[in-house]
């Protein structure tokens, strides 16, 4: 369906003040950038800003929600002839195909910037390991009900866990080496069939 005018207005409006925000944490720190600052930068009215998120905190985490769907609507959408490993390697491929979608290849900064955001600012990184915590159980709880004969609870939180614990370690290091949007996709890929080797065999 078609965007209306105001969709648009709103969801450029809502993506402004991601990257605002994304900026000013980058320029003078998470804790000394107010949400006054926030909305001053990006030319809209404070209240504009709590419309769209309940806090600065939220800013950061304005489309994570959404990402971590990717994965369980793939597992949804599973073919009779699917396996656990083709699963997981379309989610990978969708949630880099989201990420396309989104812009984010056109705004590399931003995703270094909120990448040190979110490894440097202490409440910051628990949420985000919380976050990462619920998506690995809600998948591997997914994966289970899909393949009942194949993974019992244990080896399915076993499967997720090793798979996010492999892609995670394996992007983190391309960002420390200061690599391209492509060697980073690159990176994760690698940690994905690193630990997608184990499940084959």
């Amino acid at each position: 369906m078609e965007e209306t005018r105001y969709e648009q207005r709103k969801r450029r409006t809502r993506q402004l003040l991601i990257e605002t925000a994304l900026r000013l944490f980058a320029e003078q720190g998470y804790e000394q950038t107010t949400v006054a600052q926030i909305a001053a930068a990006a030319d809209v009215a404070t209240k504009t800003f709590f419309n769209h998120f309940p806090s600065k905190e939220d800013v950061v985490f304005a489309d994570t929600r959404q990402r971590n769907t990717i994965p369980l609507q793939v597992i949804a959408e599973r073919q009779p002839e699917d396996t656990v490993a083709d699963l997981l390697t379309r989610s990978y491929q969708a949630m880099r195909a989201d990420y396309q979608a989104r812009g984010g290849e056109q705004h590399p900064t931003l995703m270094r910037a909120y990448t040190r955001l979110v490894l440097s600012v202490p409440n910051l990184q628990a949420k985000a390991l919380h976050q990462v915590y619920d998506l690995q159980r809600e998948v591997a709880s997914a994966l289970h009900e899909a393949f009942p004969d194949q993974l019992d609870p244990i080896k399915a939180a076993a499967v997720v866990g090793c798979l996010v614990g492999a892609t995670q370690a394996a992007a983190l290091t391309s960002l420390e080496l200061g690599q391209s949007e492509d060697e980073f996709w690159a990176a994760m890929r690698c940690g994905l069939d690193t630990g997608l080797s184990g499940l084959r065999t």
